[in-house]
């Protein structure tokens, strides 16, 4: 068997971040002479897709049998999805292991900006990374320094008029795939009409985050970066289940223990496009508390800028973590992280971290970020065109470049079995 018949591959792709990233992976793989596939679950993924495509209208429990049936009869080699938490998803990864089929899973970059993960088998709390941190040592050695990579380009307009139309074009098709149910807790038509809120607000929230940073100039602070309630890393990687909790959490924690001289910034999501006001909750509960004075809410602000002034940060597993350990500045992390690793996180309760934050260890912190960037991590972005772009090329030599080195190996291993 040559290499070039054990090269070509047949990817099915599942749902995709709103835009039109994975119709030109797509696009890009098949003009590559690979067999590329695609079931839509809803009208926005038919809408998001160009191709030949197959649109699933039964039900969810029907869904483990079909998926199933489709990956045997067109033989399919890899499947591409985004998020492996959404139910439908999570399915076809089973349905996958079953068959013997890789599993490529997308989301949003571990570290950000400039980065889109790419794992193979799953990510966030399904990542296969270890936590050990004399691994990493040891992994990095062949590993090349970090790279300095210029600023990715990224339009929020762009996204989130593509989240807004992927939303709305999901809702008014519900005719068309009945049964299907969205994978977050609110509707297409509250999804939409959250981000329509936000981007036409976007700039009085950027004045009123400026008023409330300078409330931390010359203070020590802590910083607490909010995650999306809908996200499954709260939903289902988390003890929590919304982030209201986890909130409120930390703010109790920060009130019983926290030297009474430094404050805790409260920082609302980018993407949050919610109608449910973090302000008027963070508000009262730190009121509830008696630290009203000391907690500061805002929901616009730099938040690189925001992390390098903090004491350190305080979060349940987001990826403002890797920002703030990148510049050194100490991490707690109160759910399941992939840099959840002694040596680079704090060890210890919160109510610790408050009065002894421990920054990451530097040698540790950088064989962790080369081996994430090597194996997980794909340069580029979701929102413009040079970003997906960027994220396509790296993508496809990700994709193709794996199914290479395991398909060759196991050529290798018949033959060589043959050959005895």
């Amino acid at each position: 068997m040559r290499l070039h018949d054990i090269a070509k591959q047949r990817f099915l792709f599942l749902q995709g971040p709103p835009g039109p990233f994975f119709d030109r992976l797509g696009g890009a793989l098949h003009e590559l002479g690979h067999a590329v596939h695609r079931i839509n679950l809803n009208a926005g993924d038919a809408a998001s897709w160009s191709g030949a495509a197959v649109d699933y209208l039964g039900t969810a429990e029907r869904w483990p049998s079909f998926v199933d049936d489709y990956l045997v009869q067109h033989a399919i080699t890899d499947v591409i999805l985004f998020g492996d938490c959404r139910p439908l998803h999570n399915a076809a990864r089973g349905m996958a292991r079953l068959r013997g089929v890789r599993v490529h899973v997308f989301e949003e970059g571990y570290i950000r900006p400039n980065w889109a993960t790419l794992e193979l088998d799953g990510v966030n709390g399904h990542s296969t990374l270890p936590r050990d941190p004399k691994w990493y040592l040891n992994a990095a050695r062949t590993l090349p320094p970090l790279a300095e990579l210029p600023t990715v380009p990224s339009r929020f307009r762009r996204r989130a008029h593509e989240a807004t139309s992927y939303y709305a074009r999901t809702s008014l098709g519900k005719w068309r795939f009945p049964h299907y149910k969205s994978h977050r807790d609110r509707s297409a038509a509250a999804e939409a009409l959250g981000w329509l809120k936000q981007f036409a607000l976007r700039s009085h929230h950027e004045d009123q985050a400026e008023a409330a940073l300078a409330k931390l100039e010359g203070k020590r602070y802590f910083t607490l970066p909010l995650q999306l309630s809908s996200d499954h890393q709260i939903r289902v990687h988390s003890l929590f289940g919304t982030m209201q909790a986890g909130a409120s959490y930390v703010i109790e924690s920060f009130a019983r223990s926290a030297p009474s001289d430094t404050l805790l910034l409260v920082k609302e999501h980018p993407l949050d496009s919610s109608l449910f006001s973090w302000k008027r909750f963070i508000r009262r509960e730190a009121r509830r508390l008696d630290v009203e004075e000391r907690v500061v809410f805002a929901k616009g602000g730099h938040i690189g800028d925001i992390v390098e002034g903090s004491l350190g940060v305080v979060t349940v597993n987001s990826t403002t973590g890797t920002l703030a350990l990148a510049s050194g500045v100490p991490v707690i992390t109160l759910g399941q992280a992939v840099y959840n690793i002694p040596g680079i996180t704090f060890d210890g309760p919160l109510d610790a971290f408050w009065s002894n934050p421990t920054p990451p260890d530097p040698k540790i912190w950088d064989a962790f970020s080369r081996v994430l960037q090597a194996r997980c991590l794909v340069y580029g972005g979701f929102a413009s065109d040079e970003g997906i772009e960027m994220l396509v090329q790296g993508s496809i030599a990700r994709l193709v470049q794996a199914s290479m080195i395991i398909d060759l190996n196991k050529h290798i291993a018949g033959t060589a079995q043959a050959a005895e």
